[in-house]
C-alpha cells in the first residue's frame, strides 16, 4: 500500500518509471559517490573479469545514463521515479539492512530553484500521505556522497532513534532528487 501511494504521487506529478538493474559497474559509484563507498558495496568480478557490484543506491546510475545517453537524446527536464532493491555491506541493525527497498525521484536538466521546490513539495506530499507518522524535514544538511554540489535535505522521524533518517536527497550536477528507505519508513 505504501509503495502504491508513493508511485501514484510521482505519476501525478508527471514522473515516469525508471527500472535500474541490480548489477552495475563499480566504477559508476566510485566516480560519483567517492572511493569510501567501496566499503559499503558488494563487489565481485563477472565472467568477463569486469568489476561489478550490487547497486548501493540509484542516483549515481541515473547520472551515468544521463551523461552517456539522455543529455543529447531526450528533451529536458526529465522526471523519473523508481522503486528497487539496493544493497549495502553494513552491520545489520534496527532500520539498517544489507538488502533494502528504495523509492526515489530524480529531476534532471531542470532549473534552480523551481526544480528543488518541486521535489521538496513531492517529498512532503509523500510523507503526509503515508499516515499520521511524525516527521521533520531538515534543510541544509551535509550529505555523505561526493556527487552533491550543495547541502542537501533529509526527513527524520525522531521515534526511530539512531536510524531516524527516512529520506534524503539534494542537488547534483545533472539535477536534483531524493530517496526514501521504504523498509525504514515501514518501521
Amino acid at each position: 500500500m505504501v509503495t502504491r501511494t508513493l508511485t501514484q504521487i510521482a505519476q501525478d506529478y508527471g514522473y515516469e518509471p525508471f527500472y535500474p538493474s541490480s548489477l552495475a559497474e563499480q566504477e559508476i559509484f566510485i566516480n560519483k559517490a567517492g572511493k569510501e563507498i567501496l566499503n559499503q558495496m558488494y563487489t565481485f568480478k563477472d565472467k568477463g573479469n569486469r568489476d561489478i557490484c550490487l547497486i548501493p543506491e540509484v542516483t549515481a546510475l541515473v547520472q551515468d545514463i544521463y551523461n552517456k545517453e539522455w543529455i543529447n537524446s531526450r528533451p529536458k527536464p526529465i522526471r523519473l521515479y523508481y522503486l528497487t532493491k539496493c544493497y549495502r555491506y553494513d552491520r545489520p541493525q534496527a532500520g539498517r539492512y544489507r538488502e533494502f527497498w528504495q523509492f526515489g525521484i530524480e529531476f534532471l536538466g531542470g532549473k534552480d530553484p523551481g526544480d528543488k521546490k518541486e521535489v521538496i513539495k513531492i517529498l512532503e506530499k509523500c510523507m503526509s500521505s503515508i499516515g499520521p507518522e511524525e516527521w521533520i524535514l531538515k534543510d541544509q544538511v551535509k550529505r555523505g556522497l561526493d556527487y552533491y554540489v550543495e547541502d542537501g535535505f533529509e526527513v527524520e522521524n525522531p521515534a526511530l532513534g539512531a536510524q531516524k533518517q527516512i529520506a534524503g536527497g539534494g542537488r547534483y550536477k545533472e539535477g536534483i532528487g531524493w530517496a526514501i528507505g521504504v523498509d525504514r519508513l515501514l518501521l
